[in-house]
């Protein structure tokens, strides 16, 4: 695949794409403005109030004032109007200090301040009073730095944005440090580090940044009404200290002369052979209304016919491609291209540099193209003025962020649509991208022991060539000649953006047809009122599953199908339309959602792919060579990460090791897929699910076409599925007052330190009393989990307590990765806060136990911010049987009806330690620091009552199962 990224640099999680609901941001003003002087640009549909106000000590809020949202975000902070069941508020604030603030013998300070500011304040010296409020009051918490600045979010229920504010602010007013909590939490963050000295992406990331200057920064390590938002803001935030200072400015660019024209070549820690080219630039923010950056990237990103990524696809030297500007500051800038390679591809290193600047130079000499930049303009207009609700808290960090960076009346539009067309901008891009201005990172496990270098931060193994212009030059003249051009205008731009007329307007989805080939679920768009839509169709073929080498060719054959469709669908991805096409645990799955206009258009293609479908050998060779890749790095995953697939199966009654897939896509050829295809499809039954801009008769009309190309056609290998042959998935029922474990050294023990555990406490089958009770038991438990192993006994940064969901089989489980205990004494933490926490069950107040219904209670009433949100939800239900439609609103009646009894009962019964009906499940992965504790606890007699695997399959065959709710009529009345 290729195409253009974003790159946004964090130390620690920051939410993921921001969406468009009500805020309130807060940001340092350079330079105070009066209130209200400046007309913020907005969506065309948007409805939402917006107010800027500059408080008295140069503070810069924006408030944002939305009664249709469920939160409220800061540097953005806004609730929605009134105090309303299920409406929450968030609230970020973006300082403008990041890591390039950081003393020079002091590497990470600006992170481990972030860290700390969460333990206490003079107002509130209580360690963790501040997240415990959040998460009590159905609320989330985080923050991240990164390059110039650090980012405070949260959010809460609305009725509680005024205490949660008051304890936030102290974060920027009187924070407590303590030389006890500064001790603990630098095991914390020393503990996050220690997490990611084997990600390949952040140890490429540092070697880049070893090469620039070491005296620039870059170098270094890394709804209430609009008048009562107001009050709120000036009544909390008015106490922030100004000091007056001028903003850091980081000037210059961390390239010299010497950190140009040269070649590194790396080695990672997973397989493959990946090229990252790079050049400074001048950042796109200080041309942000010209765009010149994204137009250079759509062009040298795109896929379709005649880009750079559809030559280098069909010579066999490409998996993907991306382009785009990373590692921006408002001095400086990078342009990436960023290839991973074939095999092949690898041998070819020096023709796939000549054609990239082939292709440059034909974009520098063929002028800028009009209706490529309005082509751009037009589908980030949409994407703006369409653009999918997603949580508040997102939104108000994206906003927060933008104030320090643009004009007030572009903190909601920021660079997102460009618009004005300058042909000397674009030019001075791509003038840039010259074999002068080169740096090229290229990374292969085929570099072990040609290296000399070691990055000291990570250790990565590394060596550097020069590589002059005329060097490049040559690889440009002996490259290929391939027609490499101008991509052709798109048809997918959505030409119509009207509303359906649908008469009905259930809340439910319905069933709109069934046939011995299909059925064919349906629901309009009564919320959102978009012009785009969502298709779900799940092929379900018994063969899919049956063995690893079927498990690995229907992976294949989706795989396959994508490779065949990317030169004619990424323009649909380009505009909005966006499609996967994936294996299931019973088949495989098209997924499809975004404007609707054109996606008839989109799906009959693809369907038209399946039923034509035949193996090209050359894709099939590049395909498998990337599964095999893909398997063989799975043994780099993080022992977290292991712990969650040995879960999964043990638990999983069809389920293949990793191992065995990698054992069996070995000996695949292209004829073995060819052949196969036709005994998977032999038997099939497609569930769908058609919701939002669409009426019922177009669902039916598309699930006609598709009958009609895969099974009426005069030739055609897919039948009908007979309904006894209908898949399920099942789970493995532990034993009751059993305790079971599963040790297992880490994968990459030799080189992996961390090792970790995933306790997993199985519950019931759905039931909607035990469900609330245990998802207000998770609720409870979470934040005192979270306090008491992370941050008082420092077990690890990933320390997580969380609900569990195996087709409708509920449970509990901590996840905790370390260094500091193995995951045996690992365990015995877990017990131990257990007991610790039954005394804090029984002491809590009843005013505390109803706080946490009423989080509760209002999470389940938050609205779906969009279609994609709703879909998820109404097709769990169907996926899973289940079809409970109105489960929130079930599970809503059943939570008011709760007494604290019925809370302590249901911990008694299953969670409390040795409770007569508990059942667990630890899942053990031992690292290097701890290879001797695994050696012993294997060969050591079970305690009473515990149970040790050795042989997942043969435990997992000895067990019986839940049974299943598909094929009935599920709980719901249809």
């Amino acid at each position: 695949m290729a195409g253009s990224r974003p790159a946004r640099e964090t130390t620690t999680d920051a939410p993921a794409e921001p969406s468009s609901d009500g805020a309130v941001a807060a940001a340092p003003s350079a330079a105070a403005a009066a209130e209200g002087d400046a007309e913020i640009t907005r969506p065309r549909n948007d409805k939402r109030g917006y107010r800027r106000v500059v408080l008295p000590n140069a503070l810069e809020c924006l408030l944002v004032s939305d009664p249709d949202t469920d939160k409220v975000s800061v540097l953005s902070l806004a609730p929605s109007i009134g105090d309303v069941p299920g409406v929450l508020a968030a609230a970020s604030m973006n300082v403008s200090v990041g890591y390039f603030c950081d003393p020079e013998r002091l590497p990470g300070l600006a992170h481990f301040l972030e860290h700390m500011l969460f333990y206490a304040s003079e107002k509130y010296p209580v360690e963790d009073d501040y997240s415990k409020y959040i998460a009590e009051h159905g609320g989330s918490t985080n923050a991240f730095t990164c390059r110039e600045r650090t980012n405070f979010y949260f959010d809460v229920n609305n009725s509680c944005l005024d205490d949660a504010l008051d304890r936030f602010a102290q974060f920027f007013i009187k924070p407590l440090i303590s030389p006890d909590a500064t001790l603990r939490e630098i095991n914390a963050v020393d503990s996050e580090n220690k997490k990611n000295l084997l990600s390949d992406p952040l140890r490429m990331s540092q070697l880049q940044k070893h090469f620039c200057s070491e005296s620039h920064p870059y170098h270094k390590f890394s709804t209430e009404s609009l008048d009562n938002l107001q009050n709120l803001v000036e009544n909390k935030f008015s106490d922030v200290r100004n000091t007056g200072r001028e903003s850091f400015s980081f000037h210059g660019h961390p390239c010299s002369s010497e950190h140009l024209q040269i070649i590194v070549k790396a080695v990672p820690i997973k397989e493959g052979h990946t090229l990252r080219i790079q050049w400074p630039i001048t950042p796109n923010i200080q041309h942000y209304k010209e765009g010149p950056c994204k137009y250079v990237s759509r062009l040298v990103g795109h896929e379709g016919e005649g880009s750079l990524f559809y030559v280098l696809k069909n010579l066999g030297w490409a998996m993907s491609l991306y382009a785009w500007e990373g590692d921006w500051s408002y001095e400086f800038s990078f342009f990436n291209v960023v290839i991973q390679l074939t095999d092949v591809g690898y041998e070819h290193m020096e023709d796939i540099i000549g054609l990239l600047f082939r292709y440059i130079a034909l974009l520098q000499t063929s002028g800028t193209r009009q209706w490529i930049f309005d082509e751009l303009v037009a589908i980030s207009e949409m994407g703006f003025h369409y653009r999918d609700k997603s949580p508040p808290i997102h939104y108000v960090v994206n906003i927060s962020s933008n104030m320090q960076i643009f004009p007030p009346e572009d903190w909601l539009i920021a660079s997102s649509v460009p618009s004005k067309f300058s042909p000397d901008a674009i030019q001075n891009i791509l003038n840039d991208l010259t074999p002068d201005n080169v740096r090229i990172f290229w990374e292969s496990k085929k570099f072990e022991g040609q290296t000399n270098l070691t990055e000291p931060w990570y250790g990565t193994s590394y060596s550097v060539e020069a590589v002059t212009p005329s060097i490049i030059q040559k690889w440009v003249n002996m490259a290929p000649m391939e027609d490499l051009h101008i991509p052709k205008p798109n048809i997918f731009i959505p030409s119509d953006l009207s509303l359906k007329n649908v008469e009905e307007k259930g809340s439910f989805p319905c069933m709109l047809r069934k046939t011995m080939f299909s059925r064919v679920w349906y629901k309009p768009d009564t919320m959102f009122f978009t012009p785009k839509a969502y298709v779900k169709m799940d092929f379900h073929c018994p063969l899919s599953n049956s063995s690893p080498e079927s498990t690995v060719l229907t992976d294949m054959f989706t795989r396959l199908i994508m490779d065949y469709l990317n030169d004619f669908a990424y323009d649909a991805q380009i505009a909005g339309l966006y499609y996967f096409i994936r294996p299931s645990d019973t088949g495989f799955q098209i997924t499809m959602v975004g404007y609707n206009d054109k996606m008839r258009t989109l799906l009959d293609t693809v369907i038209g792919k399946i039923a034509e479908f035949e193996v090209k050998v050359d894709r099939f060779a590049v395909i498998k060579e990337t599964i095999i890749k893909d398997y063989e790095n799975f043994k780099f995953r993080q022992p977290y990460e292991q712990a969650f697939y040995y879960c999964s199966l043990i638990l999983e009654e069809q389920s293949w090791a990793w191992d065995e897939k990698l054992a069996a896509v070995s000996h695949i050829e292209a004829s073995d897929l060819q052949i196969f295809l036709p005994r998977l499809l032999g038997k099939t039954f497609i569930e769908c699910y058609f919701a939002g801009n669409m009426e019922p008769g177009e669902a039916k009309s598309v699930i006609q076409h598709v009958e009609d190309t895969l099974f009426n056609a005069p030739i055609s290998f897919c039948k009908a599925l007979p309904p006894s042959q209908h898949l399920t998935k099942r789970i493995v029922k532990l034993e009751r007052g059993w305790r079971y474990y599963y040790p297992a050294l880490c994968l990459n023990h030799q080189d992996e330190k961390n090792s970790s555990i995933l306790h997993y406490i199985q519950i019931h089958q759905d039931d909607l009393k035990q469900n609330v009770l245990l998802q207000l038991l998770a609720l409870v438990a979470k934040q005192p989990a979270f306090h008491q192993l992370r941050s008082v006994e420092q077990l690890g940064y990933i320390t997580v307590l969380t609900q569990r969901n195996d087709s409708g089989v509920r449970g509990l489980q901590f996840i905790i990765q370390s260094t500091v205990k193995d995951p045996s004494n690992l365990d015995d933490r877990v017990e131990a806060f257990l007991n610790m926490f039954e005394g804090t069950l029984y002491q809590m107040p009843d005013e505390e136990f109803k706080s946490n219904v009423n989080a509760l209670i209002d999470m389940k009433l938050e609205k779906y911010k969009n279609i994609r949100e709703e879909s998820a939800f109404f097709w769990k239900e169907i996926s899973e049987g289940t079809l409970k439609f109105d489960r929130k609103e079930a599970e809503v009646a059943a939570l008011r009806d709760l007494n604290k009894e019925e809370l302590i009962e249901f911990f008694n019964n299953h969670v409390k330690v040795n409770a007569p009906q508990k059942k667990i499940l630890s899942i053990q992965v031992y690292g290097g620091l701890h290879s001797s504790e695994y050696e012993k606890i294997v060969h050591d007699e079970p305690q009473p009552h515990s149970y040790q695997i050795t042989d997942i399959f043969s435990f997992r065959r000895s067990r019986p199962l839940y049974g299943s709710f598909k094929g009935g009529v599920g709980q719901m009345k249809l």
